[in-house]
């Protein structure tokens, strides 16, 4: 295979992939809205408790995600692609249909941590995708990917919210089994892998971060995946608090909540592709820096609102200019380092970006706090302009 052509497979392995990773994402994102109330049925009754043990379920699947990214990244790059994502695909789904089955929270908690530890399909996809997709066509079908992962994010809360009361809880987490053992079920017989080259044991070892002669570049991409993530998720903890500043009817508050919270990931659905697009014509490092400038001015006005419609026009257009990050960061990544280490360092994006998943919301839980609400939006404006900074002083200048 070559780089340049990709293989004659790569449409229908995109769109393979697309599925499977938007049907993962509503499966570990789907139980927000109903999380607090699992805990109360499997026998938590204090107020604080349930609290702190829906926050530590709902966490448990990114840490483990975050810790085995690389690994599995790096048994990608040794044993193929596709074997990863079906490895992912089979062990999500047996993951949520246990979840549905828990008795207690340690189990619950237990489960979660286990399905970030078998996980990693929206990853392993994007290194799939990356290496088997010709170079030219490469950051428009990360976007594509990018879109996929994105609406996940948006239709998971979503479809939690209406589909417990329907059929339940519990049937809730095995009707989300079943959904990923379809994405299991059309990994395994359509997805087409160009046959990888046996490697010794010496290229094993010499694989990775190691083999990557110029880091800056690559370095600068997992800094921009963290701040993707922490510029999208600092707003969480105080997103309620801070629209009952601005809305005068109380029961408007939790509607426009929800709209501002959806309003960036659908701008992001919307934009990733035609910015992937975009980046393949006039360089990705240019689509990089001008998106995390355009993230850091869109934040500085979010802390003078004053009506939610403009809260929620400004998270849109923020959405539309952090679509187009992610497929370009994967997109640079590939080209900076060897093709037999992309998963290993791929998969050191994805940690990054569970980092920035992970310390958003604590951060600007802890801001907001203890230096009031604007400061969420203008410290994290401060993080997005240094962070294109750095892209603009370690982009390669040849």
């Amino acid at each position: 295979m070559s780089e340049e052509d990709g293989t004659s497979n790569w449409q229908r392995n995109l769109w393979v992939c697309v599925f499977g990773s938007f049907t993962t994402i509503v499966a570990m994102t789907l139980l927000l809205p109903f999380l607090p109330l699992y805990v109360q049925q499997l026998g938590v009754s204090d107020h604080a408790a349930i609290v702190q043990w829906s926050g530590a379920a709902y966490g448990a699947t990114f840490l483990t995600a975050a810790l085995f990214a690389p690994l599995w990244g790096r048994l990608g790059d040794q044993y193929g692609r596709k074997l990863m994502l079906i490895r992912a695909s089979l062990g999500m789904a047996v993951a949520m249909s246990l979840i549905g089955l828990s008795q207690n929270v340690y189990q619950l908690v237990g489960l979660r941590l286990l399905a970030g530890l078998l996980g990693g399909y929206s990853s392993g996809s994007m290194v799939l995708v990356a290496t088997q997709t010709p170079r030219a066509q490469t950051a428009w079908a990360l976007g594509m990917m990018s879109s996929g992962v994105m609406a996940g994010n948006l239709a998971g809360p979503l479809i939690g919210g209406f589909l417990p009361p329907l059929i339940g809880i519990r049937m809730t987490f095995l009707a989300a089994g079943a959904i990923i053992f379809v994405a299991f079920l059309t990994t395994t017989f359509l997805i087409r892998e160009e046959p990888r080259p046996r490697r010794s044991k010496q290229a094993s070892r010499q694989g990775g971060w190691a083999s990557v002669s110029d880091k800056r570049p690559v370095m600068a991409m997992l800094i921009t995946g963290m701040l993707l993530m922490l510029a999208n998720m600092s707003i969480e903890p105080i997103i309620t608090v801070y629209v009952s500043q601005i809305i005068r009817d109380p029961a408007h508050v939790t509607i426009v909540a929800g709209f501002v919270m959806s309003a960036a990931a659908l701008g992001s659905i919307l934009s990733a592709s035609r910015l992937g697009k975009l980046a393949d014509r006039m360089g990705h490092w240019s689509v990089i820096i001008g998106c995390l400038l355009a993230c850091a001015a869109l934040l500085i006005p979010q802390a003078f609102v004053t009506a939610g419609w403009q809260l929620i026009a400004l998270r849109f257009l923020m959405g539309l200019a952090l679509g187009g990050l992610l497929p370009c960061v994967a997109t640079v990544i590939r080209h900076n380092v060897p093709e037999q280490s992309a998963g290993s360092v791929l998969g050191l994006s994805t940690s990054s970006q569970y980092v920035g998943q992970v310390v958003g919301p604590l951060a600007g839980g802890f801001v907001g706090g203890h230096f009031g609400m604007r400061a969420v939006f203008l410290g994290t404006s401060v993080l997005m302009a240094a962070g294109g900074f750095y892209g603009w002083v370690s982009r390669p200048r040849r």
